[in-house]
């Protein structure tokens, strides 16, 4: 759909016209859907934080200034949805700052081979909760250690010792599948 479109569709939801917003959800429902999924624990999860977060799309709309991109705005109020539900179950994070442990994970690279984007989601949802939540933001979303720290109220060294599991973690069962020949 062209931009003039979307924002046009924008302007009618931030009048609360229930058609538009209807019409903004159908637009971009199952984009922010793979975000949340890659946050959640189930689908049910991740649905919702789906309903959640598109709650908070069109009771903040008034944030939105039209500076930047809206689909980029959402999905960024989707990360920050997954986020709070973490922190209303009271997720916490395994503070494990070794530097070991970060050089490994850096040091050697693996292939992904012959795995499509749905076994690989797979398996990031099966990363342990501390795992995921830093892996999808440093490495999916593009977050600096710093922004996740504060975002997670961890430290930065946490930060990257969580992805340097989670790297590990992934390795380590893309090693397995690829000598089982999954």
């Amino acid at each position: 759909m062209e931009p003039g479109k979307v924002l046009h569709i924008w302007d009618r939801c931030k009048q609360n016209d229930r058609k538009a917003q209807a019409e903004l959800y159908q637009l971009y429902a199952s984009k922010m859907y793979a975000v949340c999924l890659r946050y959640a624990r189930d689908n049910f999860e991740a649905e919702d934080m789906l309903q959640q977060g598109f709650i908070k799309v069109f009771n903040k709309g008034a944030q939105f200034e039209g500076t930047g991109v809206l689909e980029g705005w959402i999905r960024r109020i989707m990360v920050n949805t997954a986020i709070e539900t973490y922190r209303r179950h009271k997720i916490t994070f395994v503070s494990v700052e070794s530097e070991a442990a970060v050089s490994t994970a850096d040091s050697s690279h693996f292939s992904l081979g012959h795995m499509d984007y749905k076994d690989l989601l797979k398996l990031v949802q099966e990363l342990p909760i501390g795992y995921r939540t830093v892996f999808n933001l440093y490495a999916i979303e593009g977050y600096s250690h710093r922004e996740i720290a504060e975002m997670l109220n961890i430290s930065e060294g946490n930060s990257k010792s969580q992805l340097s599991r989670a790297r590990a973690w992934l390795r380590e069962r893309i090693l397995k599948m690829e000598e089982l020949g999954i």
